[in-house]
């Protein structure tokens, strides 16, 4: 597998359906830490555009969320309580910086690899009843969480995007 010039893995061009998924995810995965390379903690701190409060490490901190959400609870079943409490993650503690958010996304990223690692892409996780009422069905395979997570972190990339160009005006990637 090749990497882009910042090191991303590139997804390769034919692979089976597993390998796809898994490679495209790890690709956003990998854009996720690059952009909040090389920014000071105020820098990582800094909102969007009003009203929006949206924070490069906000997102990083977000992130953990969901992996932990869609992998720990939904595909495992697992009774996991939030890393960061209510807020999804955006909220930001002023003595956790961008270190310890992705020391915790990385762990969340681990686990998730490891719950799917022996997988089958029809095997299903149980959504609460909540979510469930958005799908129609309490059951989701993993093949549409990996999916879903291709669009989760492809959407938050871009906010990365916006937002880093914003800090020192860095585009790309």
């Amino acid at each position: 597998m090749g990497t882009t010039p910042d090191g991303r893995p590139v997804p390769p061009p034919h692979a089976d359906e597993r390998a796809m998924l898994e490679s495209w995810l790890d690709f956003h995965r990998a854009t996720l830490p690059l952009k909040c390379a090389g920014l000071e903690d105020r820098q990582l701190r800094l909102a969007s555009a009003a009203p929006s409060t949206m924070t490069l490490l906000g997102l990083v901190r977000h992130l953990a969320e969901v992996e932990r959400n869609w992998f720990q609870r939904v595909f495992a079943g697992r009774d996991v309580p939030p890393l960061y409490g209510e807020g999804g993650g955006f909220t930001l503690a002023p003595d956790r910086g961008i270190d310890a958010a992705l020391a915790d996304w990385r762990a969340e990223v681990a686990r998730s690899r490891e719950l799917i690692a022996t997988a089958s892409l029809d095997d299903s996780g149980t959504l609460s009843e909540r979510e469930a009422g958005f799908l129609g069905d309490q059951r989701v395979s993993l093949r549409w969480i990996l999916v879903h997570m291709i669009e989760e972190y492809a959407r938050h990339n871009g906010h990365a995007d916006l937002l880093r160009e914003r800090i020192d005006g860095a585009t790309g990637a």
